[in-house]
């Protein structure tokens, strides 16, 4: 086992912070300053877990912030209603941040690894947001009382996937939002299922890479 030099909590706060504040902006997302802070907490705390669970491999602090806080981010635009699921979260993407710029909503983060369930608890308890909740479960088996108007998913697999696994999470009159890198033409030829599909390029800041959201409605 390799194990990796401690992470030194927010000693690299102050540049990562002005990196923060500067993606945000050119989102148009304006965050209290508590919320920014909690999200530099969620930071260090996905650093510090990440030494023995491997929740991403992405360590350093400023690419955090734009792979996964601003990449989360760049989908806000695009919620719908006042529920939102985060299918496969993981590390708490895109759900947390989102959470963060959406105290409106309530969302609900769906992971079936207990060990990431657990993280996420945590994170919910280090940021202080009060709009979201932790489900333990596979998110085929998974049936809530109510439905949601947005599921999002950002690395659960392929469209088809999706859509398959998902979709009973989705209310009539919601959307599925499938977070994608280059224009998934393969997947969409693939992707079956009563859904019209409309694809948007969206631009994360300070990030040389292209990232796609596919908007799939009911018919």
């Amino acid at each position: 086992m390799v194990v990796k030099p401690p992470v030194s909590g927010l000693e690299t706060a102050p540049p990562v912070a002005a990196l923060l504040t500067e993606g945000l902006g050119m989102l148009g997302l304006d965050l209290p300053g508590e919320r920014r802070d909690a999200l530099l907490r969620f930071v260090a705390l996905l650093r510090k877990w990440n030494q023995v669970h491997n929740l991403t491999a992405i360590e350093q602090p400023a690419d955090i912030v734009t792979r996964h806080l601003l990449d989360s981010l760049s989908v806000a635009p695009f919620l719908y209603g006042d529920r939102v699921a985060d299918v496969g979260s993981g590390g708490g993407f895109p759900g947390l941040p989102l959470a963060a710029a959406r105290p409106d909503l309530w969302f609900t983060l769906i992971d079936s690894r207990d060990k990431r369930a657990r993280f996420l608890r945590q994170a919910v308890v280090e940021t202080g947001f009060r709009n979201v909740e932790v489900v333990a479960d596979r998110v085929e088996h998974y049936a809530p009382e109510m439905r949601f108007g947005t599921v999002v998913a950002r690395a659960f697999g392929s469209i088809a996937d999706f859509t398959r696994c998902a979709g009973h999470l989705r209310a009539d009159d919601g959307v599925l939002l499938a977070m994608k890198g280059t224009y998934p033409a393969e997947e969409l030829a693939e992707a079956h299922g009563p859904y019209s599909a409309e694809v948007v390029s969206v631009r994360v800041p300070m990030l040389a890479a292209e990232r796609h959201v596919v908007i799939l409605r009911g018919l």
